[in-house]
């Protein structure tokens, strides 16, 4: 942000290797020119209404506000970042903030002040008077579209919203000031903070995450009805598929992401064949493979950017092998454990400690634990996790991880409660090169994933639309591809 209370000067009248938002390539501007683009627009107001997020939000800050009575609090939407050299990536602000305010611009900060008034600091559009609107390739209009004004954010959030020049004298006397940092390097810079105390606002903004209330919900299923139509534009562009490879799926789920959503949620995993034993495999250049299983852990975020992340691994010939079915029901079993185990008031590990207790005995009765299954199964042992190697479960959201800077106690040590909403997803995984398990199962990976609301007296799974049993997927494939 900048420091500056006055209107800047035109670009026109700057050198125009250092005009902001200009580059050294950029042609000069000739002050006629400038001129004449500086007349003749009418600055036309957008129609806009209440975000239906506002009220929501309005509890969440006033809830906030109390936990920390008499203390400035900062969170910071975040700015652009540099994909390569003067190309920015699309800009996607901080979890935290859009939380608190539904705002989604580049460069606002919220601030809640000491005695709970709340007000949003952002960047509007540039009034005509400056070149701004015709030359700033960041935040110029015919660059990069019309920013919302003062008033319509003002409107759409129910919030008050003041310009972010005047945050750095609000952030300049001796308040104290916790910030949610990390997020934006000027806030950062702005404001000498206490590492502690900003950590404890940081971590507070995570578990305040932890329960999604009614509207929240209804976004993740929202994400996850789309999430289901994207598997399925997948499926029906087989040919496609069978001729381009992991590339076709990964652009045709994010198409169907950036057509009824915002993005997708994380980069996709499509993993066929040995892949599908790399756990984040997201360069998605292999080929797909008949024969082969192919795994897809792809979620799409929707426009008030919760997201969904789920699992499939299904057979690329339509049907799987004996083999491919026996190792898959078994991975099915132990979801279906983890998820049974999901209820108000259960350890959060409840959910993995079932699915490792199948597939544990599983891989025993496969003769590939090197002691019974209850011995790997102690703690001090857990030799079965060669194959499973990850968690079962972690919190859904805003993020894909959601509320990570949760405190143990609240999240991985904590116990579940009515309005969370977690993955189960157990899985296994055999390597192309792991001499301990036979040559059929090497470079097998199989792993089924769904998004579980924790109800009041169990559980709802959001991404239930997805089939899951083999029989289930063979039919849903076979009816796709046609």
């Amino acid at each position: 942000m900048s420091e500056q209370t006055e209107p800047q000067a035109p670009l026109s009248e700057q050198p125009d290797a250092q005009a902001p938002g200009t580059q050294s390539h950029d042609p000069a501007v000739p002050e006629a020119y400038a001129a004449f683009m500086r007349t003749g627009w009418a600055d036309l107001a957008s129609d806009v209404s209440r975000h239906p997020v506002a009220p929501h939000a309005a509890r969440r800050r006033e809830h906030l506000a109390g936990l920390f009575p008499g203390e400035r609090l900062v969170v910071p939407a975040g700015t652009f970042k540099v994909r390569s050299n003067d190309t920015d990536y699309r800009f996607r602000p901080d979890t935290a903030h859009t939380w608190l305010t539904g705002n989604q611009t580049t460069d606002a900060v919220l601030v809640v002040e000491p005695d709970g008034s709340q007000v949003l600091y952002a960047r509007p559009r540039s009034s005509r008077e400056t070149d701004e609107f015709f030359r700033d390739r960041q935040y110029g209009a015919l660059w990069a579209g019309k920013r919302p004004s003062l008033e319509e954010m003002a409107a759409s959030l129910d919030l008050e919203v003041r310009h972010v020049d005047e945050l750095a004298q609000r952030l300049s006397d001796q308040t104290k000031t916790r910030v949610h940092r990390g997020v934006s390097a000027e806030v950062d810079r702005a404001v000498s903070g206490d590492e502690g105390a900003d950590a404890e606002l940081s971590r507070v903004l995570s578990e305040l995450r932890l329960v999604k209330d009614d509207w929240e919900v209804a976004q993740l299923q929202e994400a996850c009805d789309i999430t289901t139509l994207g598997f399925e534009d997948s499926v029906r562009e087989w040919d496609r598929v069978l001729e381009f490879g992991e590339r076709w799926i990964e652009g045709t789920f994010f198409r169907r992401a950036r057509a009824m959503g915002n993005d997708v949620g994380y980069d996709s995993i499509v993993g066929g064949g040995s892949h599908a034993t790399t756990l984040h495999w997201i360069e998605n250049t292999g080929p797909v493979t008949p024969g082969d299983l192919l795994l897809l852990d792809m979620g799409v975020e929707n426009t008030n950017l919760y997201t969904a992340d789920v699992t499939r691994t299904i057979p690329v010939t339509g049907t799987y092998s004996p083999v491919q079915r026996e190792l898959y029901q078994l991975v099915l079993d132990a979801q279906v454990a983890g998820i049974d185990a999901v209820r108000p008031g259960a350890p959060f590990s409840a959910p993995h400690d079932a699915a490792m207790r199948v597939l544990a005995r599983g891989l025993a009765d496969m003769g590939l634990l090197p002691v019974s299954a209850e011995e790997a199964l102690d703690p001090t042992s857990k030799v079965y996790a060669r194959w499973t190697l990850h968690g079962t479960s972690h919190m859904l959201g805003m993020d894909v991880h959601d509320c990570a800077q949760a405190a143990p106690e609240a999240y991985a040590k904590g116990d579940l409660a009515e309005g969370m909403v977690l993955t189960v997803e157990p899985g296994l995984y055999f390597q192309h090169d792991d001499l301990l398990v036979p040559e059929e199962l090497r470079g097998i990976g199989i792993r089924i994933e769904d998004d579980i609301l924790v109800t009041a007296d169990g559980s709802r799974n959001l991404s239930e639309a997805l089939p899951r049993t083999p029989e289930a997927v063979e039919e849903w494939m076979g009816r796709l591809r046609g």
